[in-house]
């Protein structure tokens, strides 16, 4: 019973990011004047599938051997390390969320 619905919650996410993956394409080949086949958008589909499933299993693996059992932002800093680019642009949304957190409780301080 739990394999069936295992495979149901793949079958579903499957379809949800095949749906999203091709808005995303035909977004992009209508803007270019372009197509993009069934065939090219499932294997589009399928690369990213493989990469959502390496990044959730990296994910899971930075944060148990960090003795966690929830993935924290430090875990996805880990994570993109190697990617300059994107571990900045990740870094100062961060930074950003933080300081607008903490900003916002010291609005409640003030009013209290």
């Amino acid at each position: 019973m739990a394999d069936a619905e295992a495979n149901d919650r793949h079958q579903i996410l499957t379809q949800a990011l095949w749906y999203a993956v091709g808005q995303m394409v035909d977004a992009k080949v209508m803007r270019e004047n372009r197509n993009a086949t069934p065939q090219f958008i499932a294997a589009l589909t399928q690369v990213v599938w493989t990469q959502m499933e390496s990044v959730a299993q990296d994910l899971e693996a930075f944060c148990n051997h960090a003795g966690r059992t929830t993935i924290s932002t430090d875990d996805v800093l880990l994570l993109c390390r190697r990617n300059q680019d994107m571990h900045q642009i990740i870094k100062d949304f961060i930074d950003q969320e933080k300081a607008e957190k903490a900003t916002s409780k010291g609005d409640k301080r003030s009013r209290k």
